[in-house]
């Protein structure tokens, strides 16, 4: 009985061992990737929001270019998807285009920041004037759904600073790493990354 029981034992532990395993693994990837699904995020979210605050019938591509052609800025939301749409962009395409040291104290956090910032204001310049018009014809679902709209275009711009600072920290820290021994690393040249390549330069100079 009580080699049963420490078998049993032994395949319990083995099992939370894996579980925790593949909870971090599923951790450290969501950590990693966590520019690109933000991106994504604010691509499609926004835009859901809207398409929820509109009627069924609004739905439509017409509908939509009508909207556009009929734009204010006092009633119109059209423009906050749009704005989170062409802030996703300018950041993804800024994150691909950079490598490890730009990533570290280069333009990704610097015009992620900037986007986001500018979106930001935007966002809040414009919620009060469209929450001052009288909303008698629009019902609370509507409301709701508005209000979720304004709240997730902003936590989105602040979520992309954030995720912007954390990828920051973590190439600076890879850099780190490649600068405590700069000799050994130059010794296996043949094996540095590429893009770090620049740095072990950088060292020699100095």
């Amino acid at each position: 009985m009580g080699f049963v029981k420490e078998e049993k034992s032994k395949k319990v532990l083995r099992g939370v061992k894996t579980v925790f395993f593949l909870i971090t693994m599923l951790i450290s990837f969501l950590l990693f990737s966590a520019p690109i699904l933000l991106v994504i995020a604010d691509t499609l979210l926004p835009f859901s929001l809207l398409s929820a605050s509109l009627s069924p019938s609004s739905l439509s591509l017409q509908t939509l270019s009508s909207h556009f052609n009929n734009y204010d800025f006092r009633y119109s939301l059209v423009d906050i998807p749009l704005v989170s749409i062409i802030r996703s962009v300018v950041i993804i395409c800024v994150y691909n285009l950079c490598d490890g040291p730009r990533l570290s104290r280069g333009p990704y956090l610097g015009i992620t920041t900037i986007c986001s910032v500018s979106s930001l204001i935007y966002v809040s310049f414009k919620a009060p004037r469209v929450f001052r018009v009288s909303s008698t014809d629009r019902g609370e679902y509507v409301r709701a759904m508005e209000i979720a709209l304004f709240v997730c275009s902003l936590l989105l711009a602040i979520g992309h600073v954030a995720v912007a600072y954390r990828t920051s920290c973590r190439e600076r820290r890879k850099l780190w790493v490649y600068k405590i021994d700069i000799e050994a690393v130059s010794a296996c040249k043949n094996v540095v990354l590429p893009r770090y390549q620049k740095i072990l330069l950088e060292e020699r100079v100095k």
